[in-house]
């Protein structure tokens, strides 16, 4: 393989169409202020590299990028990109990863609005995200021991799986579906509503009117903290460990909580079954 090494590049298209290269210690930074540097290339090692320059990796096959850095003034580095693996690096770009395939990302520092739409096969490992409207329209997504703060997240995902998460987010997961949520935290408003076929399991939920105009939902052994006027018109199974500030009009299916302090049923058509070891004060 071609190899580059403690170099500095600026010039626009500076690798276009290269394949079987390695780019080692180099800093992609300069007057010129040069875009696109790797567009269109396959087969690519960067190592411990700076990008400060925008569009960096569009439609490329085959990229490996290690302990590397992309600035704030790198914009949507990783477009139309498929069979990527990024690990120990930071992505401070704005939309640094979207409309890419196949993507492995592990031990990564992601500081990006709008990352991730419409990703189709992503594995996420130990990494941190800040982020709005983080993975909308993507699917296969595959998460373990990752971290979100942002709002808007997660928004008509299909067919995905989230373990040992903490995610400190509003409005997530509205319109998912096939998802499946286990040892995690989630807190934030209005979660999930609209979703279909969506499960928590062993769960720490968080935040004002959750999981309402729900099909599908499933709940096992959750925890809901601070959690009111949840499901509402939501079909649903759970099984709740702690108590309960208030749940309105459930649709169908059963909740099995310890404690309600209220239970609103005031719409004819909401039949959901609520049981409790507490008796509930209905309104």
């Amino acid at each position: 393989m071609e190899q580059y090494r403690n170099q500095t590049f600026d010039k626009e298209r500076e690798f276009y169409g290269k394949h079987d290269i390695i780019v080692d210690h180099c800093r992609f930074d300069g007057p010129a202020d040069g875009e696109s540097a790797l567009k269109e290339c396959s087969n690519i090692q960067v190592n411990d590299c700076l990008f400060n320059l925008r569009y960096p990796f569009w439609h490329d096959t085959g990229l490996l990028i290690r302990n590397s850095e992309m600035t704030e003034l790198c914009r949507a580095a990783l477009w139309y990109s498929e069979d990527i693996t990024i690990e120990g690096t930071k992505l401070h770009g704005i939309k640094a990863l979207r409309e890419c395939r196949n993507v492995h990302m592990k031990n990564c520092d992601i500081v990006s609005q709008e990352f991730g739409w419409s990703v189709q096969g992503i594995t996420m490992e130990h990494c941190s995200n800040i982020s709005e409207y983080f993975m909308m329209r993507s699917d296969h997504l595959h998460f373990d021991d990752v971290t979100l703060k942002g709002k808007y997240s997660f928004q008509y995902i299909t067919d995905s799986q989230f373990i040992n998460c903490n995610f400190d987010t509003k409005d997530a997961f509205w319109h998912a579906k096939n998802v499946y949520v286990k040892d995690s935290v989630i807190k934030g408003e209005y979660l999930a509503w609209y979703s279909e076929n969506i499960t928590f399991e062993n769960c720490t939920i968080i935040g004002t009117q959750p999981l309402c105009y729900c099909k599908g939902l499933r709940l096992i052994n959750c925890r809901m903290i601070d959690t009111d006027l949840a499901f509402e018109k939501s079909e649903v199974e759970a099984v709740l460990t702690e108590p309960v500030i208030s749940i309105k009009n459930p649709k169908a299916g059963k909740i099995i909580v310890p404690e309600v302090r209220e239970l609103i049923m005031d719409d004819p058509a909401a039949q959901g079954k609520v049981i409790t070891a507490v008796p509930v004060k209905h309104s």
